[in-house]
């Protein structure tokens, strides 16, 4: 491993982002909240110390995994520093704590928020808020390794450190043509979804701050109410489609928009996710009816939006589901382990690895009547290799095994149990609300300071799909 190798890529990445940092100061002249200074200063100050450091640091070679997995957990801990920057100077969260959790949150689209009125913040901070959120949606190791060429060296690495899913599937042969194909949809939904919601009548600043929040599954809103603060129908419809669409496969996406619109009933996948959602969602509103609820568009409408936006792993919400008949809120909080699509922005288990999981138990039961059987997991048509499968039950077995040791360490420090399961399951699974004294008309202030910088961590583990990170605290890896 050669640190030099990391910090040249860190800088390239750095320079991005002081480039992003420009984006608020438009909305902060409009607005005239005063702020545009703070954005412009910053954006300088990390541009010269990236440049600097670009300058010093000789090309890089091939980068190794190591590197590659280093480069990835620096730079998503950096940049949730350098994201924090506006809130301090600006003084409208003037704890470094809070800032690093809210910057840390956005970039890992987990959408849980220290923010008790959102209202009062700066509309260019909110900007910037959300815009975290759509940043670390598709991922910024994906941008920079799509718009940088010398990022070709260790592109491989650097992608497949940022989005470990159990497959590796590549839509062009390069790996910076297929991060640009994947960012160029991602640019295609997110303009038609402002669009849309413009047509809605929404302004361009919240249609912007909606998009941002639904296709990077991230869940900031605006406003203190989230969705629910816009009863339109067509809105909340609006949103319930991009709130799915960011939780499919984006693979699935590119082939549709490239004219074969078949591959999506092809993936099984895909198949099990509308299944999911569907499920759930008849099951949640027939339970909501039989507690004595009158079925209507509306009852079916919130159902279905409260379920999409759990499964994908988005949090908006619309109305409080801890109101819901208790088994409900049980459906909903497994669904937060579920999550999206491999390949989307959602985040949690995956489902593809619970379609994987479900086979190898099917296949564990039967050779209970035929020992000297050889069953092979599939999925659809194709046989997953032992080494994926294996991986995957090991995945599943590590993210179960943190939730728990995440829940303990919560109730270590103080909470209850509802409360630290719910923060736990939603900042593990990139989700934003929770259950208990986090739940969705609730907030992370009240954690203590040392229950925020864990929740963090567990935000980074959650987005880099865990092994990213817990492989830097092995001894292997430093040899």
């Amino acid at each position: 491993m050669k640190i030099s190798n990391v910090f040249y890529i860190l800088s390239r990445l750095w320079l991005i982002l002081s480039i992003c940092l420009i984006l608020p100061v438009p909305f902060s002249l409009y607005y005239r909240d005063g702020l545009h200074f703070i954005f412009i200063l910053t954006s300088i100050g990390i541009a010269t110390v990236s440049i600097i450091l670009n300058r010093l640091i000789t090309t890089p070679s091939e980068l190794s995994t190591k590197d590659g997995y280093l480069t990835v957990s620096l730079s998503w801990v950096s940049f949730s520093f350098i994201g924090a920057i506006p809130f301090l100077a600006s003084g409208a969260i003037p704890s470094l704590t809070d800032a690093y959790f809210e910057t840390m949150s956005g970039f890992t689209t987990t959408g849980a928020t220290i923010l008790i009125d959102i209202e009062v913040i700066p509309k260019s901070l909110l900007f910037w808020r959300n815009m975290t959120q759509w940043l670390g949606g598709m991922g910024v190791i994906a941008l920079a390794v799509a718009i940088l060429p010398l990022l070709g060296v260790g592109g491989f690495q650097l992608f497949k450190a940022e989005a470990p899913g159990p497959t590796k599937d590549k839509i062009a042969p390069k790996i910076s043509d297929t991060a640009k194909l994947l960012w160029m949809v991602y640019l295609f939904f997110t303009a038609l979804q402002i669009i849309l919601l413009m047509l809605g009548g929404l302004g361009l600043f919240e249609a912007l701050c909606i998009t941002f929040g639904t296709l990077a599954t991230g869940g900031y809103a605006p406003l203190n109410a989230s969705i629910a603060a816009y009863p339109s129908q067509y809105i909340q419809y609006v949103i319930i489609l991009f709130m799915f669409i960011a939780g499919v496969n984006f693979n699935l996406h590119y082939w549709a928009l490239k004219g074969s619109p078949d591959k999506y009933l092809k993936n099984p996948e895909f198949r099990f996710f509308i299944g999911v959602i569907l499920v759930s969602t008849l099951l949640i509103t027939i339970i909501r009816i039989i507690n004595g609820e009158e079925i209507s568009e509306a009852l079916i409408r919130s159902c279905l939006f409260q379920t999409v936006s759990i499964v994908t792993t988005t949090g908006f919400i619309t109305e409080n589901y801890e109101q819901w008949p208790f088994v409900t809120q049980f459906m909903l909080l497994l669904l937060m382990f579920i999550g999206g699509c491999a390949s989307s922005t959602g985040g949690a288990i995956k489902n593809i690895r619970i379609c994987v999981l479900f086979k190898f138990l099917g296949n564990q039961l039967k050779k209970l009547f035929y020992p000297r059987g050889v069953f092979p997991v599939k999925v659809g048509d194709k046989a997953i290799s032992e080494d994926i499968v294996a991986n995957i039950i090991a995945f599943i077995a590590l993210y179960i095994l943190l939730f728990v040791a995440g829940v303990l360490v919560m109730t270590f420090i103080g909470l209850n149990i509802d409360t630290s399961i719910g923060a736990v399951a939603a900042t593990l699974g990139n989700i934003g609300p929770g259950i208990g004294a986090v739940g969705p008309v609730e907030n992370f202030a009240h954690i203590p300071k040392v229950g925020k910088w864990f929740l963090c961590f567990l935000m980074l583990a959650g987005r880099l799909e865990i092994y990213t990170v817990f492989v830097l605290f092995t001894k292997r890896f430093w040899l």
